[in-house]
This record gives structure tokens, sequence and C-alpha cells, in this order.
């Protein structure tokens, strides 16, 4: 199996995480307030990953795997800190506080569906990347030419204005417009993770990267866990379920094997993933939760998958 079949095998398992974590964070979020959902789940990530990592090192034959174990004397330098940090505020600490506060306020299936924005937007970046990189060298490669097809930008237009079918179509439902900006906020904070994680990979494996990110992401919701002490309930066995799922499956081994899939795959074919998070969320929100969309919202959902595949299609 190549590397590539192995990152394409890895966003799957992502995308099911992911599409099922907007059903967990609906259950859990009636008994924990977001930031401390949000510090739960990372909680458990952070043990899951220290406890990998004690394992890891005693067992050093796992070594030879090299994506997906730490580097031989690997450790953090003061030119990683901005990125570390940086990625672990912006993919864990400010992404959970919009999306726990988002999901809070609409349905799991329209929220999940406004994160496929993300592809548009991480499209958009990467664009104004390459555009300042190509007037800095003066020249443009073929790859840099390509990057400004038409054809990219007419998927992104698709992309938007199918987001725009959703929240439009479903404002007079839900009712309170905050639901979208936090969901709009959670997937900006996620294409800046994307981008602050992507120079980490030249220096460090995956496993190093999420691990440090995981507990500065972590300690970054402690201020504010504490804030929502008052406002803590008491959890059924069902929905610590809910939360250990949120934080092995969905906070430690998806990220993992999302920056797995990022360094090989890049961030905009990574990202073009997210859109089937949506499809995964609707189909279980339609059977748990009996969550139901109007004929525009799947209309809508169907140009940004439509608008993101076109947007990141290649020459080839």
């Amino acid at each position: 199996m190549t590397k590539k079949q192995k990152a394409l095998i890895a966003m799957l398992c992502c995308v099911l995480f992911w599409g099922f974590s907007f059903i967990s964070i609906k259950v859990a979020i009636a008994v924990y307030p977001p930031m401390t959902l949000g510090f739960l789940r990372f909680a458990l990530a952070a043990f899951f990953f220290v406890l990998l990592l004690f394992i890891l090192r005693l067992q050093r034959r796992f070594k030879r795997i090299p994506n997906f174990t730490i580097r031989e004397k690997e450790r953090i330098e003061s030119r990683d800190l901005p990125w570390l940090v940086g990625g672990g505020l912006a993919g864990d600490t400010l992404y959970f506080f919009f999306e726990n506060n988002g999901v809070a306020l609409i349905s799991a299936s329209e929220a999940s569906l406004i994160v496929g924005a993300i592809p548009a937007l991480a499209l958009i970046v990467e664009w104004i990347e390459r555009k300042a990189r190509v007037l800095r060298e003066a020249s443009a490669s073929t790859d840099e030419k390509d990057a400004f097809a038409l054809w990219r930008w007419i998927g992104v237009l698709l992309s938007i204005a199918g987001v725009w079918c959703v929240v439009g179509a479903s404002l007079a439902i839900s009712g309170d417009v905050r639901g979208y900006v936090f969901m709009a906020g959670a997937a900006t904070a996620w294409v800046a993770y994307c981008f602050l994680t992507r120079p980490l990979f030249k220096r460090h494996s995956q496993f190093f990267i999420v691990f440090w990110q995981t507990i500065f992401g972590f300690i970054g919701f402690i201020p504010f866990a504490i804030f929502e002490i008052p406002r803590w309930g008491t959890p059924n066995a069902g929905e610590i379920g809910h939360i250990v799922f949120l934080g092995i499956c969905c906070s430690a081994l998806g990220y993992w094997l999302y920056n797995y899939a990022l360094e090989i795959l890049g961030v905009a074919v990574s990202s073009v993933f997210i859109n089937l998070v949506p499809v995964v969320t609707v189909a279980a929100g339609y059977c748990i939760l009996e969550d139901r969309l109007t004929p525009i919202q799947w209309a809508g959902a169907l140009l940004v998958v439509a608008g993101v595949s076109l947007a990141v299609r290649s020459k080839e």
C-alpha cells in the first residue's frame, strides 16, 4: 500500500470520527458548558498521548514505523514554539470554543454543513500565499499557474453559495444567528491550524506535533473551564461514553491521523475531505437525533461538495 493510499484511509477514518462528533457534542453539551467539554476531551487526549508515549519509549521496536512515532532525540526547539503553541490554540482551544458554542445553538447537521466551507477558505488562503511567493520570485511555475485556474475560483464560489443556501434556508428554523457566526469562526480557526502546522513537518514527526499541540491546546482550555464550574452538571453513563469518544477517537486519534494525511496530501486536498463530514453527520443526525433538512439545504450541501471537488481538481 502506498503512502497516498494510507493517507486517504487515514482521512476517511477522520471523516467518520468527526462526522459522529457533532452528535456526541450535541448530547454532551447538555451536561457540560462548551469550554468545559473541550477541557475534558483534550484532558483525555493528553492522557492518551502520555500513556502512548510511555509505551513507545518502552518498546523501541515501534520506532521502526517513522510516521507514527517520535523520531530519535526529538526535542522542542525555540523556533518550534510559535507553531506548536499557535497550532494548539487555533486548532484545539479556539476551534472548539467556536464549534461547541455553535452546536449548542443550532442543529448538529447545520453546524457540520457550515464547516464544509473550510476547503474554500483553505484554497483562498493558499492562493494568497502562493501569489505572494510568485510576486517575490517574479516568476510562476506550472504548478503556481495551475493554482490560479478559473475552475478553482468557480468551485470556491459554488461552495460558498452552497453554504449560504444551508444558512439562509435554516435561519427561520433555528432562529439564532449566533450559532452560524460561531461555526464560521470554527472554520476559520481550522484553516489557521492547518497552515500553522504545515511548517513543522520538515523537522518533526506527526506524533510529536500532535502531542505538543494537544498539551498547549489543553492548557488553553483551563481558565475557561474554571470559570464554567458553577454550570457543571452530572453526566450519566451514556454521556460519559460520548465524552470518552470525543477525547480518544475525535481528538487524539482524529488529529493524529489528520496530521499524517496533511503531510502527505497537503492542505487543499486534506481539507476537501472535510466536506464528507456533513454527509456522515446528516445521516447520523437523521437516524439518532431526528434532525430534518429542507430541500434547499440539501441542494446547498450538494453545491458545497461539487464546488470544492471542482476547486481541487488538477489538469491531470
